[in-house]
């Protein structure tokens, strides 16, 4: 039986998933193509001074699906392992333990904060009717004016590069999960036992970096027949007959095309829409360009100690603090040389200002800085520093965002052969779960001879909708 040939565009969770998924199905030729020289994206792993470091502070949630979760635990065995959440949050010059713990919560945070919330929440039992649909009008709404304004609305800021009221509610929606104070007092109660739920204050993470998750789905699928096209870049997409999609691409092996009865594209749905030919119309063009994102800088330390600090990562929601995170892998489980460890900071910005090309020295000064006014200096010889940049790191929910992801996701869906998933492809803040589950069900909705079921598609992108980041 001749196979039928299926593309993926893009080698992170998403792309991985989907072609893990098609290719042991035996009846498709699969082939994956991806612009880097590895696989994992934003989520993956590289090498550091002989330490195995990530894009950021990655973790595995519990809440991942059994079927995902299952094929995970059979492809890294013993080498995934069950960690507790250990990490801070830095409140008006207090640190507390996040996740929440009741009798660090009252021992630690300042009388002002405490006694704001409860004023707040005494004000909520009177407030009547809708917030609204702004980020600030939600979660003010629901969490009231003191976390707020000392918590999400400045760290807010720091990450989207925006005052809180230029962005849409539906940021608010997706991105915190403990949105009114009934959802952050459940949360708070997790630490309780008898209030316990299970696998809450835990989360999974690879003794050999969270890009473990991801190398093991690249040799899962190629196990099962994937061809996989590193250091390829897809040049354009355009339409064969009614029949499927020749998609122009330039890697090692020079220009050339590979046809597929479907492509699965995981590239950041504004990319996708300006690669295909003929051309969208104009106002799909538009809406396009308009579709933002938030870019990171990754600065990492490595320091010659055993264990900078006893937490897996701190949260800086304080605005003198230019950087929002801080997270150190080996407390995460990582193996790791003994008597050197390596700190991740994570800086957001845009690439238009001025520290997005700043030098390594300068972005060491940064986090040091950022770090001793915190009150937790650097005290030992930095080894090593390394910067890498995302230039897409997380999508950007400005007011108007909707209508014109809508106006692209409409056009891309009326087109035969082409079915847009993952992160990027969605335009979602979702985690490395939420992107596998998207693969997982596009695999679902291909049928033997590589038709797409849109009833099904349909379903499970409304299943979408409802996925709220863990952080």
């Amino acid at each position: 039986m001749q196979k039928i040939p299926v593309v993926v565009i893009g080698a992170g969770p998403a792309g991985l998933g989907g072609a893990y998924q098609l290719a042991r199905r035996g009846c498709f030729d699969v082939t994956m193509i991806e612009r880097g020289s590895g696989v994992g994206g934003n989520a993956g792993s590289f090498d550091l001074a002989g330490l195995r470091v990530d894009y950021g502070s990655h973790r595995l949630h519990p809440s991942c699906a059994p079927e995902i979760l299952a094929d995970i635990r059979a492809m890294l065995g013993d080498s995934l392992l069950d960690r507790p959440r250990h990490g801070r949050i830095r409140i008006q010059g207090r640190w507390v333990h996040f996740p929440l713990k009741p009798v660090d919560l009252v021992t630690h945070l300042p009388f002002s904060f405490a006694g704001g919330v409860v004023a707040d929440s005494l004000r909520k039992l009177g407030r009547r009717g809708a917030p609204a649909e702004t980020f600030e009008a939600v979660l003010e709404h629901g969490l009231g004016r003191t976390i707020c304004r000392t918590f999400y609305f400045p760290y807010a800021r720091k990450i989207w590069g925006l005052p809180p009221v230029e962005l849409d509610a539906e940021q608010a929606r997706r991105r915190v999960s403990a949105g009114s104070l009934g959802k952050m007092l459940r949360k708070v109660l997790n630490a309780v036992p008898g209030f316990k739920r299970p696998g809450s204050g835990r989360f999974f993470y690879p003794r050999g970096g969270f890009g473990s998750i991801s190398e093991a789905y690249r040799d899962a699928a190629a196990g099962a027949g994937a061809r996989i096209m590193l250091r390829t870049q897809v040049l354009g997409l355009q339409g064969k007959d009614g029949c499927g999609i020749c998609v122009r691409v330039n890697g090692p092996e020079g220009e050339q095309m590979v046809f597929g009865r479907q492509v699965l594209s995981t590239m950041p749905v504004s990319l996708l829409a300006r690669m295909i030919q003929p051309a969208a119309p104009g106002p799909v063009l538009e809406s396009a360009a308009a579709l933002r994102f938030r870019s990171m800088i990754l600065i990492y330390l490595v320091l010659e100690t055993e264990r900078f600090t006893e937490f897996d990562a701190h949260y800086f929601p304080d605005v003198e603090i230019p950087i929002t995170r801080l997270s150190e892998p080996k407390n995460y489980g990582l193996a790791a040389l003994p008597g050197r460890t390596v700190l991740c900071a994570e800086l957001p910005c845009f690439p238009t200002d001025a520290v997005w090309n700043a030098s390594e020295g300068e972005l060491e000064a940064v986090v040091k800085g950022a770090l001793a006014a915190s009150g937790i200096p650097v005290r030992c010889a930095v080894l090593q520093v390394a910067v890498r940049r995302l230039s897409q790191a997380y999508p950007l929910y400005t007011r108007d965002y909707a209508q014109h992801f809508d106006r692209v996701d409409q056009w891309l869906s009326g087109i035969d052969g082409i079915l847009t998933f993952g992160r990027q492809g969605l335009f979602a803040h979702d985690n490395t779960h939420h992107a596998l589950a998207m693969a997982y069900a596009a695999g679902k909705c291909l049928d033997d001879s590589g038709g797409l079921n849109r009833g099904l598609w349909r379903h499970y992108r409304a299943e979408f909708r409802h996925h709220v980041v863990e952080d």
